[in-house]
């Protein structure tokens, strides 16, 4: 019931990156996965985020603006395909991370999440000033970050 040997993590993490799905570029690495996944549970605790295909699709097309996160181990595939496309038409930056799992933790939901859309501004009522702030700056860096990242690609 102790913690994982060495060889326990790193036969967990192959098994993270053999399921991942062809299309999940650009993918964070280790150090920007972490970082998304602490701007996703600051974003959640702000009740900035939006959870599921359907509510993040639906945000999209509605015009907000934010930081798509798409897991890149979901099954079948055809679920999230059209994701990424609608964020590029509305120019709007994504990253893919390599599990529903941790993104589903990160969001505070027991169930795997599929992709979640950070916004910098709640639905309903105002953030405090210290709150606002903290969010605007993480969210500035992830998203520099994942441009920088999206530019070395395509």
């Amino acid at each position: 019931m102790g913690s994982d040997t060495e060889a326990e993590k790193s036969h967990k993490e192959k098994k993270k990156i053999m399921a991942l799905a062809p299309i999940a570029k650009p993918l964070a690495g280790k150090k920007l996965c972490k970082r998304t996944l602490k701007l996703v549970r600051i974003a959640s605790e702000s009740k900035c985020l939006k959870r599921g295909v359907k509510e993040v699709v639906k945000s999209i097309r509605r015009g907000n603006k934010g930081l798509c996160v798409i897991a890149g181990n979901i099954s079948p595939i055809d679920v999230i395909t059209h994701v990424p496309i609608l964020c590029e038409e509305s120019e709007v930056p994504y990253i893919y991370v390599p599990s529903k799992e941790d993104l589903a933790t990160a969001g505070a939901t027991k169930r795997p999440t599929c992709c979640v859309l950070v916004q910098t501004k709640p639905n309903k009522g105002e953030l405090g000033q210290e709150e606002e702030e903290k969010l605007k700056a993480d969210y500035t860096q992830v998203v520099s970050d994942v441009k920088e990242l999206a530019s070395s690609l395509f």
